[in-house]
This record gives structure tokens, C-alpha cells and sequence, in this order.
């Protein structure tokens, strides 16, 4: 596995379900009380130029459950946000601490954090790629399909950092990928290019609802008005009539389909609050997992760190 995880383009098929592995373990031994094997006093630098809850939560304790600390940062109470150059803040912050977790806007930022920090960068979100998100939804889809080969996943909605990372991570897993999106709204080139040339036959996009949520095991959904989009929310409402996730939607998939959704959700547009309640437990599941599984991608790399 490379020092950093900026994307899941990056990740072989065997090193993410190493990662599933070692979340699930983490998973079973902070359920039962079990102290987890790892080095005391580690610290993590949290970057957040997007408002969170999930992600900074979940990433602060995590590594409190591990045993070690984590610093927020963000725009208003450091040097980034003043325009200090995210390389100088690299080689600042690897200095103090033992990993670095950024969540941001452009991806080429969090690649330049990675090329300049000495030590693990993980992406927390960007707008191109959500990494840690669709690695919780593998978790969540594994726990409860019992395995993630073969299945089908419909993504229904937005092409935009989820669409990209729900379509790497699903083929790179072995699942069969359908991707719904109004014309316009398509994911980025550079996916649809890793998709393509993978396996033709595991991957579709339309502008299709339906089509993509036919026979479906799983279906993805995100707001429609993402973080920077928010004077598109208007025109947006109209592009996206028609891509709600509702019973309509869900006859046409596998009785037994589940639903997932990195949250917050705009109950009554891209889902209707019928279905959100339907799939609820699954979906904070899914929330819960995201704890887990950036505990494994801290402890994988940062022990990885050590030892190299």
C-alpha cells in the first residue's frame, strides 16, 4: 500500500480488502472491549476547508479510541487559511505530527499535500473523490450481503465525488456498476476512462433512473446540491426531476435491495423520507462504519509509515 490515500484509484483489490479486514477487526474489538494493537501517542493534523460532521467526528475518535490525538485545523484558526502554501504546511505539520488528513475542494491540493508531507495523507473529501466514504459503504454492503463480488450497485443522481469513488471502488471489487445521471452531470472523464478499460461488462452509464436501479442490489444516492453548489440549488431541482430515490425507483430493484447515502440527506429530493426510513438502519450503519474503517486506514498507515 502507497504512503497516502488520496484515492481509491490508487488501491489494488487485495489492499482494499485488506482494509475491510482490519476495520471489521477494529470494528469487533472496540464493540467488545478489546484494547486495540497500536502505537500510544500517534497524532493526526485534521485540515477542513468544507464544514463536517461525519468526517470529523469519526476521524477524531478514531484515533482518540487509538490511542492517539487528533488537531483540527481549519481555515479560520490557521495559516491555510491565509494562504500559507499547502507544501510549507506539509513539511510544518509532518514535523509535529504522525498523519494528516485534509478534506477540501480540489484534489490537486490534497495531491501536493502527499507530495510534500513525510509522513500519511489521507483524502477526507474532495471534490473529485471521497475515498473513506465508498470504503464504509464496501464495509456496510459486505456486512449485510455477506460478500461484494458479483453484486450489482446502482449510483442514481450527481456525478460528482461519490459517483467517482462508488465506481472505482465497486469495480475494483468486482461488482457490476450502473451509473444514472442527467446529461451534464456525468462523472469525470478520468473514471469513466479507469471504468471502460477495466471491464465493459461491469460497468453502465445512462440517463436512466430506472435502467440503473433495474435489478440492483444496492443503491447509492447523494444530494444533488453538493458543498460550492449551492447557487446551482435551483436549477439544479429541475436538472434532477426525476432521479429521487422512491418506491418507483425500488420496484424495479432486488427485493432484498439496500440503500446507501453518505449523508446529510435533503429528505424529499434525492430520496424521499418514506424510503430514508425504510433503509435507515442500513444507512447509519453505513455512518457508524466510516469510524471503523478510518481507524484501519489510520493504523495501516502509519504502522506502514514506521516501518518503511
Amino acid at each position: 500500500m502507497k504512503k497516502d490515500l488520496t484515492k481509491l484509484l490508487d488501491l489494488s483489490q487485495i489492499e482494499i480488502f485488506e482494509l475491510l479486514d482490519l476495520a471489521d477487526q477494529l470494528k469487533y474489538e472496540q464493540k467488545n472491549g478489546i484494547k486495540h494493537d497500536f502505537p500510544a501517542g500517534k497524532t493526526m493534523a485534521m485540515i477542513f476547508a468544507k464544514n463536517s460532521t461525519r468526517t470529523r467526528v469519526s476521524f477524531e475518535v478514531g484515533m482518540f479510541q487509538l490511542g492517539g490525538h487528533a488537531l483540527f485545523l481549519s481555515n479560520v484558526d490557521s495559516q491555510v487559511g491565509r494562504g500559507e502554501p499547502i507544501e510549507d504546511t506539509a513539511r510544518v505539520l509532518s514535523r509535529y505530527c504522525d498523519c494528516i488528513m485534509i478534506r477540501t475542494y480540489e484534489q490537486e491540493e490534497v495531491e501536493k499535500l502527499a507530495e510534500y508531507a513525510s509522513v500519511p495523507v489521507i483524502n477526507g473529501l474532495s471534490n473529485m473523490f471521497h475515498p473513506c466514504q465508498v470504503l464504509a459503504d464496501l464495509m456496510t454492503i459486505r456486512e449485510i450481503k455477506g460478500s461484494l463480488q458479483g453484486l450489482k450497485i446502482a449510483y442514481i443522481g450527481d456525478g460528482f465525488n461519490m459517483a467517482n469513488s462508488i465506481i472505482v471502488g465497486g469495480i475494483k471489487c468486482g461488482m457490476d456498476v450502473s451509473i444514472a445521471c442527467p446529461t451534464g452531470y456525468e462523472p469525470d472523464h478520468q473514471v469513466i476512462e479507469f471504468a471502460k478499460s477495466s471491464d465493459v461488462s461491469h460497468f453502465h452509464m445512462s440517463d436512466d433512473p430506472f435502467l440503473a436501479a433495474k435489478d440492483a442490489d444496492v443503491i447509492f444516492t447523494d444530494v444533488w446540491s453538493s458543498m460550492g453548489h449551492e447557487e446551482e440549488h435551483k436549477r439544479r431541482l429541475e436538472k434532477f426531476e426525476g432521479y429521487q430515490i422512491n418506491d418507483k425507483i425500488m420496484a424495479v430493484a432486488k427485493k432484498d435491495c439496500i440503500i446507501q447515502h453518505c449523508l446529510p440527506a435533503h429528505k424529499g429530493e434525492e430520496i424521499s423520507a418514506q424510503v430514508f426510513e425504510d433503509h435507515a438502519d442500513e444507512i447509519f450503519e453505513e455512518a457508524e462504519n466510516r469510524l471503523h474503517i478510518q481507524k484501519a486506514v489510520i493504523f495501516k498507515l502509519i504502522k506502514n509509515n514506521l516501518n518503511a
